[in-house]
């Protein structure tokens, strides 16, 4: 049975909430659909086809670039501010960092395998990406429930506002330059709804109306390179 995340005390529940921590699982939604999607992307690819393979060489870079600063942010900043704020959540504070160790395995193979796999577009190259891919999504799917579900509403209770900013900024910096658009179309498509909620919560008006006129061309056009149609 998990412990509670909560104090003994029941002082989180009464107190006030001090964020909207509903971004963590919003992101974790396009973690899951990119990993999840990516070994059939792999398979996808001809053998010797290494235009097709950058592309999706690149998308699994992005993803890889995206979790490890998710990551990052949390040693960071988060792990601390709980162990301070919610000691009775040490235990699964805990397990979180384990469970990071364990992605960052997996994550780190994945690294190191791709660059040969853009190169030559073999199965013999395309065999430890996948591998590192199976290793990513056992991992994610013990990881991203467990934090959903034993961090988030703690952090409800014990994080600001600025500091979920802040956790937003440091994912937004993760991004290179050129993929904003593609990133921020699997972002969408990675909502129940398609985005529509995501984007009048997040983007500005002038940021909605680049994405109609903009991004959404962008994103259909990448998603046509990525799947090899």
């Amino acid at each position: 049975m998990p412990a509670t995340p909560l104090p003994p005390s029941g002082a989180l529940p009464e107190a006030p909430k001090t964020c909207d921590a509903s971004g963590m699982v919003e992101i974790h939604r396009l973690f899951r659909r990119g990993f999840g999607e990516a070994p059939d992307l792999v398979r996808r690819v001809r053998a010797g086809d290494t235009s097709h393979a950058a592309v999706v060489a690149t998308q699994l870079e992005t993803l890889s670039l995206g979790l490890h600063a998710h990551h990052e942010g949390e040693d960071e900043r988060l792990w601390p501010a709980l162990d301070e704020r919610a000691p009775a959540c040490a235990a699964h504070v805990e397990r979180m960092k384990a469970q990071h160790a364990e992605l960052l395995v997996h994550l780190s193979a994945m690294d190191r395998a791709l660059p040969a796999w853009r190169a030559s577009a073999s199965a013999a190259d395309a065999a430890p990406v996948l591998a590192a891919l199976d290793g990513v999504n056992a991992a994610i799917a013990v990881h991203l429930p467990d934090e959903e579900t034993n961090i988030v509403p703690v952090m409800e209770h014990t994080i600001t506002e600025a500091e979920v900013e802040w956790f937003s900024e440091h994912g937004r910096k993760s991004i290179p330059k050129g993929q904003m658009w593609q990133q921020l179309g699997e972002i969408l498509a990675a909502q129940p709804d398609g985005g529509d909620e995501w984007l009048h919560k997040h983007m500005p008006a002038p940021g909605r109306l680049a994405w109609r006129w903009i991004g959404r061309r962008k994103y259909a056009a990448h998603r046509v390179a990525l799947e090899g149609r």
